[in-house]
């Protein structure tokens, strides 16, 4: 079992940044792949970045690819996501997730994802 808990998040002008946080507890975090997910009002939870345990192979949504970083520690059993050139349609919850099991390549779709933290708010004023 693994527990994850989001922090970081909040408004922010349109081209600003934010960092966000994933505080993992419980079983071994280096086994886990990790993710962070969003979601808009009206809208399905859709994926934003990934990245494995092992090799630290990423992912990125197009939306994102050259303004968001992940990256992960596994000694510190954090995740985080760098958010640059903020826009207002990144507004939404986003989750950190973590998906049991070694994998080639990053898992970026929902249902490769056992444990969900409860999500923080960005808002992104224009």
């Amino acid at each position: 079992q693994v527990q994850l808990a989001e922090s970081g998040g909040g408004s922010v002008q349109a081209g600003g940044s934010l960092r966000l946080s994933c505080a993992a507890s419980g079983r071994t975090f280096r086994s886990y792949d990790m993710g962070w997910f969003r979601q808009a009002p009206g809208n399905e939870r859709e994926p934003v970045a990934a990245i494995t345990w092992r090799r630290g192979r990423t992912y990125y949504a197009d939306s994102v690819k050259g303004r968001f970083t992940i990256s992960r520690d596994n000694a510190k059993k954090m995740v985080y996501l760098q958010m640059n050139s903020l826009k207002p349609e990144d507004t939404a919850v986003y989750y950190c997730a973590a998906a049991d099991g070694s994998r080639y390549a990053p898992a970026s779709r929902e249902y490769e994802y056992d444990y969900w933290g409860q999500g923080t708010q960005v808002t992104v004023s224009s």
